[in-house]
Formats: structure tokens, sequence, C-alpha cells
């Protein structure tokens, strides 16, 4: 158990940064999956809507150092390529 009061401070916000971190990857997980259902049924409209909304939310996770930037890097170029394949 922590002694003293800037330790026991720590802990409480080091549980709300775990909690909102949660909330933001478990976000980005579901846009990613309704971006890859959009895909799937082949509906461009709402594949381009989905697809907007979730490289937004992950450029904000970038932002904050949540999601590495390559890996952002990486799922915008994969669904930029998913899209065109859609619209071809």
């Amino acid at each position: 158990m922590a002694n003293t009061k800037s330790a026991i401070k720590n802990i409480r916000k080091n549980q709300a940064r775990y909690l909102q971190n949660r909330m933001v990857t478990s976000r980005l997980k579901t846009l990613e999956k309704k971006f890859l259902s959009a895909i799937e049924s082949k509906d461009s409209a709402l594949a381009k809507a989905a697809s907007s909304s979730f490289i937004s939310a992950l450029e904000k996770a970038k932002k904050s150092s949540l999601v590495h930037s390559n890996k952002v890097s990486r799922k915008k170029s994969r669904c930029s390529l998913l899209l065109s394949s859609i619209a071809s």
C-alpha cells in the first residue's frame, strides 16, 4: 500500500488514465469492426463514412501516444486500399 499522499494520488490518477485508455482502445476496435462490416456489405457510402470516423479516432489516439504512429499509418493505408477495392 502507498505510504505518502502523493503516492496515493498517483494511484488514483493511474486508475483514471487506465480507464480512459481502455475506453479509447475499445472504441477503436468497434470502429474498425464497423468499417470492415461496411466493406463486406459492399456499401461504399457507409464504408467511406466508417473509414473517416475510424481514421479520425486513430489520429486522436496517436496524438496521445496510445497507438504507435506506424500502426496508425498501416491502418490508414489498408483502409484506403479496401475503399479503393470497393469503388472499382
